[in-house]
Formats: structure tokens, sequence, C-alpha cells
């Protein structure tokens, strides 16, 4: 087991002054004009826009070489930072548990073999992997028949308990219960697709041939463990696709309601499962089953395997490196709480958000984090009570420089404007034609009256900047306000950056692209 290796650096950041009053208009920015004005006063013109009237915002651009401060706003200021959250938890992951470290699932037999016939318990032991999928299930079931296995005289048990029985993150919103980015956290998953969304199934809506038919509704995987009750009406060509798909509170009733036109593209949408653990056991029975595997007994969850038990089959996810990729260029909530858990497991043997959170707490303390002046209950930002000011994310985004795994790491931040899914990621269609584009790499962050983002992005003239820009409520979007301001870093050059001083302002003081899944955006 790796323990938490602490520590101390610190940064010397000159503090100086500038407060620009010009406001922009309406329209979305493309980059106020540093070399004209100085960089203090562009950002803060673009920070003047009144999309911003009534709002909060914290702000800190440093050099990335140097960790010298060239402009900060409130850099202090608490505020919700949404998907910025999942910086810490992804670099604390990359140091605790390992750039290599992999999740194991197992399949182990109690009792005792006669022939082709166990007498005894099966057990599906998960250790937390997120990118299950069923045909990885499959396999598992593939090798149970492979080892001679066809009748279980016992019982199938799903052995969660690497991590706790607590499925839903602290403050997470009652209405988002139903969505795929804020399913339920266990240590066994199945995931629909690879996008890795665990927890989740996916709903095809297909329109009937004529108006008025019923459409016709799939679920993948393929799997009895949800009931869909279709509400749904075919309506003419040209029609309104819309299509809605709730699950129903403490229950897997997924209800499909809305409209699709007749000829019209199927509608796909996401949708959380209740009890996780559940549903892995019942994708992996019908796998088994497949394999002429069967079961006699009831499924139960929640049992811990005897250490008695022999192994029959055994699955490793990838790398965490290579989870990364869809962890940070999509956002995905679960992949932040799993790894939270899995972090508290690997340090203290409790697979617990607070045992996590202390870990990811001593990791950012150990690289000059002051975690003191900052709050995070989950792993994701999902929960409206994580608090971060911009100095601390950009405190980390300097410190994680200087890590081996840092390459690695830096690779998982969207790009601007990279169109690839897994490339771009939430930054895929942003700051397109503008000196940012295929530069800037960073982290978004989307709740509702709460935007961020942080990262890293070349000036003029080749100098790298760390940049974190977290933003509060606002009642319309800012999103083209923060790639304003990193179109503007990236325009800078150093002599424009230090031809005015820089002041300390202090006050008193949408979701994330790829959450929108229909919309594939």
């Amino acid at each position: 087991m790796r323990g938490i290796i602490i520590r101390k650096r610190t940064w010397t950041w000159p503090v100086a002054l500038v407060l620009a009053a010009a406001v922009l208009g309406p329209g979305a920015p493309a980059g106020a004009d540093s070399d004209r004005s100085g960089l203090p006063e562009a950002i803060d013109t673009i920070l003047g826009d009144a999309r911003m009237e009534g709002g909060i915002a914290s702000v800190v651009v440093a050099d990335a070489e140097s960790g010298e401060l060239l402009y900060q706003h409130q850099p202090t200021t608490r505020l919700m930072p949404a998907s910025n959250t999942k910086l810490a938890t992804s670099a604390a992951a990359m140091e605790i548990l390992g750039p290599e470290y992999r999740f194991t699932t197992d399949v182990l037999a109690s009792g005792r073999r006669y022939g082709p016939v166990l007498r005894g318990d099966l057990y599906l032991r998960g250790g937390g992997d997120p990118t299950l999928l069923a045909e990885d299930y499959d396999k598992l079931a593939a090798q149970v028949a492979a080892s001679g296995v066809t009748r279980v005289d016992g019982r199938l048990i799903a052995d969660d308990t690497r991590f706790d029985d607590q499925r839903l993150g602290r403050d997470w919103a009652y209405d988002d219960e139903s969505a795929y980015y804020a399913a339920q956290i266990s240590a066994l998953n199945v995931a629909p697709d690879t996008d890795y969304d665990t927890g989740s199934v996916s709903v095809t809506v297909t329109p009937g041939a004529r108006a008025g038919d019923r459409p016709t509704v799939t679920v993948t995987p393929d799997t009895d463990y949800v009931d869909i009750d279709v509400q749904a009406t075919t309506v003419a060509a040209g029609g309104a696709n819309a299509i809605g798909a709730v699950r129903e509170h403490g229950t897997n009733d997924i209800v499909v309601s809305g409209t699709t036109p007749v000829g019209g593209a199927a509608a796909k949408r996401w949708v959380s499962v209740w009890e996780p653990t559940g549903y892995a056991a019942a994708v992996f029975r019908d796998a088994l089953a497949a394999h002429g595997v069967k079961v006699t007994g009831p499924t139960r969850l929640g049992r811990e395997t005897p250490s008695t038990a022999r192994e029959l089959a055994s699955h490793q996810s990838m790398t965490l490196t290579n989870l990364q990729i869809p962890f940070m260029k999509l956002s995905n909530n679960m992949h932040a709480e799993v790894l939270t858990k899995a972090i508290g497991y690997e340090v203290s043997q409790q697979g617990t958000w607070s045992a996590g959170l202390a870990a990811i707490s001593g990791y950012l303390k150990g690289v000059g984090v002051e975690t003191d002046k900052l709050r995070q209950v989950d792993g994701s930002g999902l929960s409206r009570m994580d608090n971060f000011p911009a100095a601390q994310l950009a405190k980390l985004l300097l410190a994680v420089r200087s890590e081996p795994w840092y390459t690695d790491w830096e690779r998982s931040l969207p790009v601007a404007c990279n169109t690839d899914r897994f490339v771009g990621g939430t930054l895929r269609s942003r700051m397109c034609g503008t000196p940012a584009a295929l530069n800037a790499r960073a982290k978004t962050g989307s709740l509702t009256g709460a935007s961020g983002l942080s990262g890293y992005v070349m000036d003029a003239g080749g100098r790298e900047l760390v940049f974190s820009i977290v933003l509060n409520n606002y009642l319309t979007s800012v999103k083209a306000l923060e790639d304003a301001i990193v179109v503007t870093l990236a325009k800078s050059s150093a002599e424009a950056a230090s031809s005015a001083s820089v002041r300390r302002v202090e006050t008193n003081a949408d979701l994330e692209c790829t959450w929108r899944k229909p919309a594939r955006c």
C-alpha cells in the first residue's frame, strides 16, 4: 500500500495593482486587447461584463515556470468550483493509487465441487471498477464455464463490501437522482457504453411506422433489472422529437414520455439505476446462463467473500493513466467518486467518502495547497457544498507540474477546439478560431449559477501560464467570459503583462457539455 507523501512547497507571488472600469457589451468577447491595455486591465474589462452583474469571480493567473503571480481578482474568495473539484481528486489518485493502478473484479467459489456441480455459493467480488461493461461480465462468465462448472447449487453473492453502502454523495440534489451523472456509487458496477457512465442504462427510443404508434424502446445492456413504462407517442413526420426518460424514486421503473416523429432519428437517453450492486449481479447472472452455467439459488447483495473461497475468474480494468481520459475529458462524476472511495480503501482500508477525502486533503496539503482555506465534500464537484478559491486551484496546477506522472495527467485535460471527444472533451467546441484553440488545456465545471475553468495555456511568446477562473451567482451563461480571459492570455506576451502592475483586489465577498448527452455537444 502506498502512503501519502508529504512535501512542503512554497511560491513567492509578487502582489501589485490595477482595476479597469470598462464594461464589455452583451456580445461574446473573443478576448480583450492585452497588448493595448495591459493584461490586468484586459481581464478586469472582461470581468466587468454585464453578465457578471451581481455575481462573484475568483481569478488567478501565474507564470507556470516561476510561479510568479500575473493577475488576481478575489483570489481567496471561496466559491463553488463545480467539476474543477476533479483536479484535486484526479491528481491525488495519480499520487496515492499510482498511474498503473488497476481495479480488479473476481469470481470465487465456496463449498465443494462434484464434477461440473458446485455445491456452495458463487461470489462476484467487486473492486470498484467503473469501466465494467456487459461484455466484461460475459468474459467472466465464460471463464467460469471454462473451469468446468455448469451448475451452482447455491446462491450468487454480490460482494460490494470494499466500499461502504452510502450510495449518494453529500448534498447531491434530489431531482438529479435518476440522472446518469448522479448515479449511485458501489464497488460493483456496470456501464452501458465506452463513455463508462457506470451505474446507468441507456434507453433508445425508435419511432413507430405511423403517427399514433407506440415507439420501440430498447435498453443497453439488455437486462430485466429495469422495467420500461412507455408513455411516449409517435407523431407525424416533422413533429417534435422530445423524449424524456426518468426513473421513479426508489425503483427501477423508467418512464419514457414525450413524442418522436415518423422517420425521425432514434433518441437515446441515459438513466441511473437503483442499487448498482444488484444491477451488476443481474447482468452477471444473465451472462452465466448464456454460457450454460445455472445458479439455482437466489442473489444476495453485500455479503463478504470468505477467505477460503477459490478464484474461478478475474478481470482487470485499464490503468489509472488510461482511465483519466474518459474521467477528465468527459467530466465523469462517477469516476471521481469511485476513485475517492478507492483512495480511502488504499490508505486506510475504508472505502468511504470520509476516508478518501481525508487522503486527498493530505496530498493537497503536502504539495502546498492550503486545505484550511477550502472545503471538499465529494470527488466530483456535484455537491454545492464544495468551496475552492482560485488561488488554491492555481497552487495545485503549479505543484503537479513537478510530479513524475504530470505528463500523463496533463494529457487528460480537455483541449480547446479539438473535435475528438476523447481529446477535446468538454472544451471541444470552445475557443475555436482563436489563439487558444488547440492550445488551452483545462478542466471545465458547471452547475446552475457556478462555472469554472482552470488549466494551462501558452501565451504569444511561448510562455506557459496557469489560470484558474471560478464564477458564481450569475443569471446567464458566462462561458464566453471564461473563454475571453483564456484567449486574452493566449494573445498576451511577457512585455504586455509587465506593462502594468497587478493590484490585489479583495471585496466582501449550466450543466457540463458532456452531461447533456442527447445533444452530444
